[in-house]
Parts: C-alpha cells; sequence; structure tokens
C-alpha cells in the first residue's frame, strides 16, 4: 500500500486546498471520475430513449450559445490534454521517470471532464428529455469549477505566486457559466414550430399565424448569449444590406410587448389599486411601476453593474503604475491585471448596452399602454370634460406627455447611479489624497446646493411652456376646423394676430428654459475644474505627497465624477418634464366620464313587441347643477316602435341635439329613464 502511494503521490500528500498537494489532486481526479461515470451511464441510458426527429434531421438551428459553449469547451479540454502531455515531457526529462503519477494524471482527467461537458450539451439537443439531468451536471460541475477557483485565489493569496492554472481555472469558470446559460436554454423547436399546431374556434390565432409565416421577433426565441451580443439582429441587417427593407420584412412584435396586453395589464393593476383605496394619481404610478416591475429591476441591475465596473478603472491605473515602478505583487501581474482590466471593460460595455436596451423597450410598452389609455378615454369623456380638455390637448398629450414618460425610464436609474458614481469617485479620491478629498466634496455639495432654486424656476418654465403649447395647439386647431367661416367673414388677420400673440408668449417662455438651463450647465460644468484645482492646492498646504500613482489615480477618479455632474441638468429636466407629463396625463384619465346609469340597453326577441326607443325623463341638461339653470329640455316622453320611422324637429335652440344626446348617453344629467334596441350581431 505504501509502495502504491508512492508511485501516486510520492508519499507527500498536503493541504486539500492547496493546488499543487497530492490530497488536492485525488480530490479532483475523484470528482472527474463520479462526472464521467455519470455521463456515460447517462448516455448508455439514453441511448435506448427516443430522440428529437427535428435535431436529427437538422431542421432546428444550432444557438451562437451552444456553438459557442462547444467549441470554447472543446479547445479548453485540449489544453488540459495538452499540458498533461508536457508535464509528463518535462518529468520523464528531468527525471527519467513518469511518477508521481498525480501531477499529469489530474490534468488528463480534467480534460476528459470538460470533453464529457461538451458533450452533454450536445446530448440536451439529441434527446427530448435531457433538459434537467444536463442542468444538473452544468450546476455541479460549476460549483466544482468554483472549488478549483478558490483554491487557485488561496495560492495567491498564501505564496503570492500565480501560475498557468490559475487562468486556466478563470477560463474554466467562464466555461462552466456558458454551460449554466446552455443547459437553461430554451429549446429553439418549443417556440418557433407554431405550424403543429391550429388554433381552437373562436380563439384569437394571431400569434400561432405570425409563427407560421416566420414574422415573429426574432428575439422572442433567441438564447442569451443572443441576447447579450444582440445576435439576433443579423438576420434583419443582411436583409437590409441586400435590398430594401419593406413593411413586412420588419418582424412583429412579442404578445407581451403589443399595445393591447401592456394595456390590460396596466388597467387591471389600476383597477386593483382602485379596489384597495389607493388615490387616482398613486393607483396609476404604482400600476405603472407593477407592470414594468421586472424590466425596471433588471435595467437597474444592469446600471448597478456599469457603475461598479466604471469604478475599477483607477484602481487598475494605480496598479499598472506600481507595477511600472516595480512594485510587483506577484508573479504574472500583469498578464492578470490585463486580463482583469479587459473583463471590466467588457462587463461596462455589455452592462450600458443591456442598461440601454431594457430602458428603451420599457420606454415603448408606456407609450404604447398610455397612448391606448389616452385615446379609449377620449371616446367616454363627458361634456364638461371636453370643455376643460380641447383636442388639441388631447393631441399633444399623445405627441408630447406620453413621449416624454417613454423616455424617463432611462433617467430614473440616472436618479441614483449618479448619486452612487459620485459616492464611489469620493472614496477613490480619499484613497489617492486622504484630506484633501474635503475640499472637493464641499465644491461638490456647494454645486449641487445652488441647482435646487435652478430646479424650481426650470419646473416653473417648463409647465408654463407646456401650458402655453397646448393652448397653441388649441387656437390653430379651431382655427383650421373653422376655416370656412373665418373666410367667409373675412376673420383671417384677427385670428392670425391671436395666434402669432400665443406663438410669442411660447416663444417666451422658451427662451426662459433655455436661459435656466444654461445657467445651469455653466455652474454644473465649471465644479469639474475647480475640484482638481482646490484639490492640488489643499494638498500643497497640508504636505501631501504627490507621486505618479496617486495624481493619475485622483484625475482618472476626478473623470469619473465629471459624468454625473455633467448628467445633473439632464437628469433634473427629465424628471421635471416627465412630472408635468404625468400630471397633465393623469388629470385626463381622471375626468369625468359618460354616465350611463340612466341609459338601458335592451335586446328584442322576434315577435315579441316592444319600443325600440323609449325616453321617460322629468328633466335633461348639460348641467349637473340643475338647481341653479334650467334644464335643456323637460317633461320628455317618447316611444319609437318597431317599422316607425321618426323625425324630429323644432326651431335652433329647441333641444334636438340634446334630445338625440341623451339617447347616446352624452349628456351628463337626465332625470328619468332612457332605453335603447340596437341590432346585434
Amino acid at each position: 500500500m505504501e509502495a502504491l502511494s508512492s508511485l501516486f503521490c510520492n508519499a507527500t500528500y498536503g493541504s486539500i486546498i492547496n493546488p499543487h498537494s497530492c490530497s488536492n489532486h485525488v480530490v479532483v481526479i475523484s470528482i472527474d471520475t463520479l462526472f464521467v461515470l455519470a455521463f456515460l451511464t447517462y448516455l448508455i441510458y439514453k441511448s435506448y430513449g427516443p430522440r428529437n426527429p427535428m435535431a436529427l434531421s437538422g431542421s432546428t438551428p444550432v444557438s451562437l450559445l451552444r456553438i459557442v459553449t462547444i467549441s470554447s469547451n472543446g479547445l479548453l479540454s485540449m489544453c488540459y490534454i495538452g499540458i498533461g502531455i508536457w508535464i509528463i515531457h518535462t518529468q520523464v526529462k528531468a527525471y527519467g521517470t513518469v511518477f508521481p503519477i498525480h501531477d499529469w494524471l489530474v490534468v488528463f482527467f480534467q480534460g476528459i471532464g470538460w470533453l464529457s461537458l461538451s458533450f452533454a450539451i450536445v446530448i440536451k439537443k439529441l434527446y427530448l428529455s435531457s433538459a434537467r439531468f444536463i442542468q444538473f451536471y452544468a450546476i455541479a460541475g460549476s460549483l466544482f469549477m468554483g472549488f478549483l477557483f478558490i483554491s487557485r485565489i488561496w495560492e495567491v493569496a498564501a505564496k503570492k505566486l500565480a501560475s498557468v492554472g490559475l487562468i486556466l481555472d478563470i477560463v474554466s469558470l467562464l466555461g462552466a457559466m456558458l454551460i449554466i446559460l446552455c443547459a437553461f436554454e430554451r429549446q429553439g423547436n418549443a417556440e418557433s414550430n407554431g405550424a403543429l399546431y391550429e388554433p381552437l374556434q373562436g380563439k384569437e390565432p394571431t400569434e400561432v399565424v405570425e409563427e407560421k409565416d416566420g414574422v415573429i421577433a426574432p428575439f422572442a426565441y433567441a438564447g442569451p448569449l443572443s441576447k447579450m451580443t444582440f445576435w439576433w439582429l443579423n438576420p434583419l441587417m443582411k436583409k437590409g444590406k441586400q435590398t430594401i427593407l419593406q413593411q413586412d420584412d420588419i418582424p412583429l412584435l412579442r404578445n407581451c410587448e403589443r399595445a393591447e396586453t401592456c394595456y390590460a395589464s396596466f388597467t387591471e393593476r389600476i383597477n386593483k389599486n382602485k379596489e384597495e383605496g389607493s388615490s387616482d394619481t398613486s393607483s396609476i404610478l404604482w400600476a405603472i411601476l407593477y407592470v414594468e416591475r421586472k424590466g425596471i429591476v433588471a435595467s437597474g441591475v444592469f446600471a448597478l453593474l456599469k457603475v461598479l465596473a466604471l469604478a475599477t478603472g483607477p484602481l487598475f491605473l494605480s496598479a499598472f503604475i506600481k507595477l511600472v515602478e516595480g512594485e510587483e505583487t506577484f508573479q504574472y501581474e500583469g498578464y492578470a491585471l490585463t486580463a482583469g482590466l479587459f473583463i471590466a471593460k467588457c462587463l461596462e460595455s455589455f452592462s450600458e448596452r443591456q442598461w440601454f436596451l431594457q430602458t428603451q423597450t420599457i420606454g415603448l410598452r408606456i407609450q404604447s399602454f398610455l397612448s391606448v389609455a389616452i385615446c379609449g378615454k377620449q371616446l367616454k369623456v363627458s361634456n364638461a370634460t371636453t370643455k376643460t380638455h380641447s383636442p388639441g390637448e388631447i393631441v399633444t398629450l399623445i405627441t408630447s406627455d406620453v413621449q416624454r414618460m417613454g423616455e424617463f425610464p432611462y433617467w430614473l436609474h440616472q436618479i441614483w447611479s449618479t448619486s452612487f458614481q459620485v459616492v464611489l469617485a469620493l472614496a477613490l479620491v480619499y484613497y489617492a489624497v486622504g484630506l484633501a478629498t474635503f475640499p472637493a466634496l464641499l465644491i461638490i455639495i456647494i454645486t449641487v446646493a445652488m441647482s435646487f432654486p435652478m430646479a424650481k424656476l426650470q419646473h416653473k418654465y417648463h409647465k408654463k411652456l407646456m401650458e402655453a403649447q397646448g393652448l397653441r395647439v388649441k387656437v390653430t386647431t379651431e382655427a383650421l376646423a373653422n376655416m370656412k367661416v373665418l373666410k367667409l367673414y373675412a376673420w383671417e388677420t384677427h385670428f392670425k394676430d391671436v395666434v402669432q400673440r400665443i406663438r410669442k408668449d411660447e416663444s417666451a417662455w422658451v427662451r426662459a428654459a433655455l436661459a435656466q438651463k444654461g445657467y445651469y450647465l455653466v455652474l454644473l460644468w465649471s465644479s469639474p475644474i475647480l475640484v482638481p484645482v482646490v484639490t492640488f492646492w489643499v494638498c500643497y498646504l497640508l504636505g501631501t505627497s504627490l507621486d505618479a500613482g496617486n495624481v493619475f489615480t485622483f484625475l482618472a477618479s476626478v473623470r469619473i465624477v465629471q459624468e454625473p455632474i455633467r448628467l445633473i441638468p439632464d437628469v433634473v429636466a427629465a424628471f421635471i418634464q416627465a412630472k408635468v407629463s404625468f400630471h397633465r396625463i393623469v388629470n385626463f384619465l381622471e375626468a369625468p366620464e359618460l354616465q350611463y346609469k340612466h341609459i338601458k340597453q335592451s335586446r328584442l326577441e322576434r315577435g315579441v313587441e316592444e319600443p325600440m326607443v323609449f325616453v321617460d325623463a322629468t328633466e335633461i341638461s348639460w348641467d349637473m347643477n340643475i338647481s341653479s339653470v334650467k334644464a335643456t329640455l323637460q317633461n320628455v316622453y317618447l316611444t319609437v316602435n318597431p317599422g316607425e320611422k321618426v323625425a324630429i324637429c323644432g326651431e335652433v335652440g329647441s333641444g334636438k341635439s340634446t334630445l338625440l344626446a341623451s339617447i347616446l348617453g352624452e349628456v351628463p344629467y337626465v332625470n328619468g329613464a332612457v332605453s335603447f334596441w340596437i341590432l346585434q350581431g
């Protein structure tokens, strides 16, 4: 037994956490053996089961994620096997023997283990019911890679020594993440094989037809890697390169992004909030946040990753300067810093792109269901509402206010991410120059404090601007709608002067808002110049030593501060505009609607003689306050039987239109009952 141990381990075991110890190699070889045996057993078992006919025929497209995962992990396994051969060659050349065998055997088993993981992805495509096994297999393999990575980190921390194994373990951990993404990727034929199904009678076959015709957006069934790299856009880009794109070439939206679906979720949540006793403004706000909660959280995570990755830049710069000055912490530190900087910048770019995509998608959905809500509300508003909300104002709500609400999701995360970025930058400044950070902090606080009065003025000017814009649209719409009357009575000059006077007032508010924004920009753009000047002056007074490391780190940190400070005016302006637009939209959506409580719609059966229209009302008025004004119509009793032809006659102002409007339910006050029959079907 001792002889066998000496052949394998050379009688020295060491700690299990030490990646060079025999104990660690025994554990790694044992786990790799279990992985390979489990894979072979499952492969033999599934070879007698059903296979995926679409995968065998090649009709199912292979996703980019699966291709990258299989190729990268296969290449990684070849690297492990190649390193094992190199270790054998070195050992034979130096000692004339291959013993002890644990040094090269562990590397060989690592390569075989990665080959089994790569083949596991192929099994998921070939067999229909292997998803759960592959997912468990991928998770277990990732945990094992995490253990190997921790052991390498222990080596770096304990011995201040990095080796090729550290790079391999880092790459292996990334490969394990790819395997997890591929294991949990949805099967392509599950989403794209809509031609195998037919809708039930009476159901809307929209999604099935779209999938049959192949016009559904590729984003609906794209894999994680395709979404990360925007690979799903390539077919449309290639087609646009070859020919001019037509309307039919543009894929349709997913069901969850269509206006009817978003509006249904929005109204359902509003009704639930109102049942719980929420106010009108809060119910609409919380309904928007609830409907888009997943996208808001996801975009917030990407915004956080972007800020954290951006903050690593000064730290890497300081480490590179120390490395150039000869302060090397461990061997191959330059390679590790280069790889870390590359990963950080890739993460920053990826998170920023996904942040923009998520917020723009949220904004488009918000625009869609708010536009539907406003258009639907316009069909139900009461007569009193039409006096306070003109058609021009409603057009402004859809074209301007809804658009600002759609742009706000991007700025929503800028509100907190800019503050968080400033805090991280100040921490880096303190790391570089110490106590001289506090004067820089004082400059930033003074700048932010001076911006509050300007923000209030900006809010006031923008509110007045929106009111002037709505009035201009209202007057212009009325003039265009009654142009024949204006031409007949030669009132063109008078209305032209009215429109120009309103445009002059609107231009004045535009100039005031732009001038205020200019003062705001001067204030906030001057602070990035004052911060380094004051900081270096305080460093001189305090006698703080300034070398290349802390100076460049400080300047890089100040550059991080500049971005959020420059964004503060835009963030404040976007918040103010969204707040004004939101309150305008809420005021319209919560305006009084037509009351149908006095209207009764009946269904007439064949052979039953019932009135087609029945009106029995003592008072009909356009004013709800009937005690202060006289009713338009009084003591109205009308019965229209089937087959009768009825004409309503009377002088101007006698109430003919009021009677017809009361039957349609457009008159707000009817003291009585109205019923009518409309042909169904």
